[in-house]
């Protein structure tokens, strides 16, 4: 049994040799084995964001590492002038449907407290959130937030469940200069207003200066801090400048300090990053953090195309998957030009589980071709509904089919409406193959 008074994070346990319930789920999901995810968890390689008092209204851990399959997360919440808990409800109801592992709930204006709440107590996986934009609320401009307000904020939304939350503790006041030269400064909301306050202050970083109280803070809930990248790039010119590689040092060393007080830690990431920069980007995050979960925004490859970076930034995503990423964050049509509404998450979560599963299959993942030759022999076999109900997105599939052939007879037509009934391929090849085998046969 552990000790009472002993850490009861999924860490603190790993370290004791202790196997939890939610690390023997997990193992099951990811079909291996419980002592493996014990010991990855215990090296720092591997994450269960389960919140105790998630855990006990509904939570089903899920495991963020190397050794499992890459994982998406999907970002809700309101905005000061859009959105209500209602619609981030049904935002969160539609990523979960379509296969998101986590949900960040990034409300910066209502009644934030209620709406997570909503959130926490409605969502099976975990919820993350970034504690600096409650506290925001708690005052009339940036430079009047103190260390006092983060606490508080960050212990309230560690009571409620939350899972894991976004520090940005890696912005420190001597990264600041290096910025100066960008072309779109700094694009992280929270790295932008914790800048100002330092340049107002001339202090450093009151997230870094106060960094042990906050993991003591995540330790009591076992919340996982996703650290935050401050200074993650946000256009293809500003890409593994100084001051995103300087934080990410940064980075390196709070993840050594959370983790040696029993916290689990995964990292974030860049951002905007043209495709030759991205396995230079996770060897960096890999060798710094040793090797803790790397959770990465995109990224998005190239500036421009607003309205379809749920592209731009699925190959990027797919790319860094392969390399070693382990936690997705997904990019909406919207990205840039406004709040995504419930179809913008749905168009979002469906190119990110395209983008992780292509990961999965290059990095080799066992079984993860199972259900690609499945679809592929159904397709082969003109069994359209077993083509449906295998894709990412069953019932799009069934519409664009159903577009041009409605009538149910097509169900069981050997082609679509592409190449019609004597242009099909694939109705050819299963001829050509009668053929031959009758012809083997006649010469016998």
């Amino acid at each position: 049994m552990a000790n009472p008074q002993a850490a009861k994070t999924q860490l603190a346990y790993a370290r004791r040799g202790e196997i939890t319930e939610a690390m023997q789920i997990v193992a099951k999901k990811e079909g291996i084995s419980p002592e493996l995810v014990r010991d990855e968890i215990k090296a720092g390689r591997f994450i269960i964001p389960a919140n105790i008092n998630h855990l006990a209204c509904g939570l089903v851990p899920m495991g963020i590492g190397s050794v499992a399959s890459v994982k998406i997360n999907a970002n809700i919440g309101n905005s000061a002038t859009t959105s209500n808990i209602d619609e981030e409800l049904e935002k969160l109801h539609m990523a979960v449907h379509y296969g998101s592992d986590t949900i960040m709930d990034l409300s910066t204006g209502g009644d934030i407290p209620l709406i997570r709440e909503a959130i926490i107590q409605a969502s099976p996986v975990p919820i993350g959130t970034v504690p600096i934009y409650e506290a925001l609320t708690y005052v009339k401009r940036v430079e009047d937030l103190t260390p006092e307000i983060f606490m508080k904020t960050i212990e309230d939304q560690a009571k409620q469940g939350v899972d894991y939350m976004t520090i940005h503790a890696g912005i420190l006041l001597e990264h600041l200069p290096s910025v100066k030269n960008r072309i779109t400064g700094i694009v992280s909301r929270g790295g932008s207003l914790l800048a100002q306050w330092m340049a107002t202050h001339q202090e450093q970083n009151p997230l870094y200066t106060h960094f042990d109280e906050i993991t003591e803070i995540l330790r009591k809930y076992d919340v996982s801090y996703s650290l935050g990248d401050s200074l993650r790039p946000g256009c293809q010119a500003d890409a593994s400048d100084e001051a995103q590689l300087g934080e990410l040092r940064t980075l390196g060393e709070l993840t050594a300090r959370a983790q040696a007080m029993d916290v689990q830690v995964m990292v974030e990431g860049p951002g905007h990053v043209p495709m030759d920069q991205l396995e230079m980007n996770v060897k960096h995050q890999q060798g710094y953090c040793n090797g803790a979960p790397f959770y990465t925004l995109g990224p998005l490859v190239t500036d421009i195309a607003p309205g379809y970076d749920h592209i731009t930034s699925a190959i990027g995503a797919a790319m860094v998957g392969w390399y070693g990423s382990s936690l997705l964050c997904y990019v909406t049509p919207k990205e840039h030009l406004g709040l995504p509404n419930a179809e913008d998450v749905r168009d979002g979560v469906i190119a990110y589980k395209i983008a992780a599963h292509a990961a999965d299959l290059a990095r080799g993942r066992r079984g993860a071709r199972k259900r690609d030759d499945a679809l592929s022999q159904a397709r082969f076999n003109f069994d359209w509904e077993q083509q449906f109900a295998l894709s990412l997105d069953p019932e799009k599939s069934k519409t664009m089919h159903d577009e041009s052939l409605p009538d149910d007879f097509y169900k069981d037509a050997k082609f679509c409406s592409m190449c019609g009934p004597k242009f099909c391929s694939m109705r050819i090849s299963q001829t050509t193959d009668k053929l031959m085998e009758a012809s083997a046969a006649s010469k016998e």
